[in-house]
């Protein structure tokens, strides 16, 4: 435990983990939203012979062990199950992520005209720093619904033809000590058009960027019911002279994400029922009807009973309570060119494996979700009898801060729970790097949990 990885890798090994995340990369790439991760899920989950839920319902036909299901939610959450041979009651193993990341939203009526430049207003989500997603570029990403039904998806900004989008920044000449690194809310604001429609006298520049929405069948009124994301530009890729590392966006959290999908399609007629958990909403407090505070997850578990068994409310009980879980969220790795919030006893470091957080929260651990010792003596065993590299983390000092995960919402139904992610420097900045050893150890983390838990 706490070792550097590379102690305990040979050349071959390290093929494994460098081929592994060019697969990761690819799929963060193409997943910067929630709605896209669900859509690259689906087309993995189902090439591996997974069956939409509500079809096997509507079917009639009953679950046995090793069927391999899934069942979505709005397109912003998914679970994916195997059935086990142990009656579910016994109990499920469960790797939880999330797959919503830090981003800019635009508002309901986003678009104006301010000094013959057009602009898109934007709210952000999450906890981010505004100054870090001024003067970079930006792609937009997202759904629009139109009154006819019809959707219009929009990804503008990642294929090298595309333009890109973004937000000015004061020029230090003019910018005034005290606001040095610091923007507001309200300066959030993506410019995307200079050229006036002529015909028009009034926002003329805003009626052209009107006009070539319309030729794609997209009326201003429609942003009113439309979902769309603005995010950093540009595809995920290799960090360092040795390539050791990834850099992309949206690693927080969809690097937990990819990995418990991976080691869900390596599972092969599982002991107990294993459940790959991906939802949406972890970075504003798990709320809404797709975050984890919803009935998805719950509903889910008592559909499966009732086509794999006799439904009963006790059932769904027991199978919660018996349940194990790695609440599969990121961490903060330690920061050499910012050394002063962490403790190097504690913290989680680049490259000594996956890192598990016995209690998360802040402060006098408000917040947190507690692991028994007694759950964490099992995982012991069963990562060091298959040779998995991990580290025992904290996220910075007591008091200088801290977060949550969705652990402490699943350990409400008295099953045992406790976080297990990969550490990521730069969290939740535009662009985050992981180590890509930490990478394939948490995929053997989650494989080795599902089959031995």
């Amino acid at each position: 435990m706490n070792k550097n990885v590379y102690e305990n890798y040979d050349e071959k090994k390290l093929k494994k983990a460098f081929d592994f995340c060019e697969g990761y990369k690819q799929f963060i790439s193409s997943a910067k939203t929630e709605r896209e991760s669900i859509i690259e899920t689906i087309k993995i989950a189902t090439n591996a012979g997974y069956k939409n839920l509500d079809d096997i319902i509507k079917s009639g036909k009953k679950l046995k062990a090793g069927d391999k299901i899934y069942s979505v939610n709005m397109d912003k959450a998914i679970i994916l199950a195997i059935i086990g041979k142990s009656p579910i009651e016994n109990g499920l193993n469960i790797v939880g992520s999330h797959i919503d990341s830090p981003r800019l939203d635009l508002k309901a009526t986003p678009l104006y005209e301010d000094n013959k430049m057009c602009m898109l207003d934007t709210h952000y989500y999450g906890g981010i720093k505004k100054y870090q997603w001024t003067a970079t570029p930006l792609a937009i990403h997202g759904i629009i619904c139109k009154k006819d039904g019809t959707k219009i998806r929009l990804n503008y900004g990642e294929n090298e033809n595309d333009p890109v989008f973004g937000i000015s920044d004061l020029l230090p000449h003019l910018d005034k000590e005290k606001r040095t690194e610091i923007v507001t809310g309200e300066e959030l604001n993506l410019l995307v058009g200079t050229i006036p429609d002529k015909d028009k006298k009034t926002d003329a520049v805003k009626e052209n960027i009107v006009k070539i929405l319309k030729s794609h069948n997209i009326d201003e009124e429609d942003l009113f019911s439309a979902e769309i994301e603005i995010v950093p530009a540009g595809k995920a890729r290799d960090f360092g002279i040795d390539k050791s590392m990834v850099f992309g966006y949206g690693q927080d959290d969809k690097v937990c994400a990819y990995t418990s999908l991976m080691a869900m399609l390596n599972l092969k007629n599982p002991e107990k029922t294993c459940v790959c958990l991906l939802v949406d909403k972890e970075e504003i407090g798990s709320v809404g009807a797709t975050g984890m505070e919803s009935m998805f997850f719950e509903n889910t578990i008592a559909d499966l009973i009732s086509i794999i068994t006799d439904y009963s409310d006790l059932k769904l009980r027991h199978a919660l309570k018996n349940s194990k879980m790695l609440s599969s969220d990121v961490t903060a790795a330690f920061d050499p060119n910012r050394p002063t919030p962490f403790n190097k006893n504690t913290d989680a470091f680049l490259a000594r494996g996956i890192a598990f957080c016995k209690y998360t929260g802040s402060r006098g651990k408000s917040g947190a979700s507690d692991a028994n010792p007694e759950f964490i003596a099992n995982l012991r065993k069963i990562l060091d009898e298959n040779n998995i590299n991990y580290q025992a983390t904290e996220m910075g000092k007591v008091e200088a801060g801290g977060g949550g995960t969705i652990a402490y919402i699943m350990a409400k139904y008295d099953m045992d729970v406790i976080d297990a992610g990969v550490p990521v420097l730069s969290m939740h900045a535009p662009w985050e790097i992981t180590a890509k050893v930490d990478i394939f150890e948490t995929y053997l983390t989650y494989d080795v949990f599902y089959r031995f838990m």
